[in-house]
């Protein structure tokens, strides 16, 4: 693990105003790509301990919710399985309301090839990755 990455130890710390990993993770993210709303924070060392708090017990609940109650029957590896499953879904679905900026508001966040706008973003992607242009001989 690199040190730029909050380790996940951190995040044990439900009785004291440290930071948890996951308000490490906000105030890293909101300090690059929010810094306005960033400086504006009065006790940041509060606001993203009690932040990080927050985003643990969200995916905590949700995970809970979507994993359900045990099937009749359901074997130890389907249960890991679905529990795994349930936690990874609820830390994508919670840290994606607290962490991502919102969508480029003039397109949606995922455009297929049917889609208006799938020129402009496979141009912009492959710029981005080095590739050539859609339709250009590669050699």
């Amino acid at each position: 693990m690199t040190t730029d990455q909050p380790r996940p130890e951190a995040a044990d710390s439900r009785h004291s105003l440290t930071l948890s990993y996951y308000g490490e993770l906000a105030r890293r993210q909101w300090e690059g790509c929010l810094p306005d709303v960033y400086q504006q924070i009065r006790d940041p060392g509060e606001f993203y301990a009690v932040l990080g708090e927050v985003i643990a017990q969200r995916i905590d609940e949700h995970a809970d919710y979507l994993a359900g109650d045990d099937s009749p029957g359901e074997g130890y590896l389907a249960k890991v399985a679905r529990l795994t499953a349930a936690r990874e879904y609820a830390k994508e679905r919670v840290l994606g309301e607290y962490l991502l900026l919102p969508p480029d508001q003039d397109r949606p966040a995922v455009v297929d090839r049917g889609h208006p706008s799938w020129a402009e973003v496979d141009a912009e992607q492959r710029e981005r990755l080095g590739d050539p242009p859609a339709g250009k001989d590669r050699s």
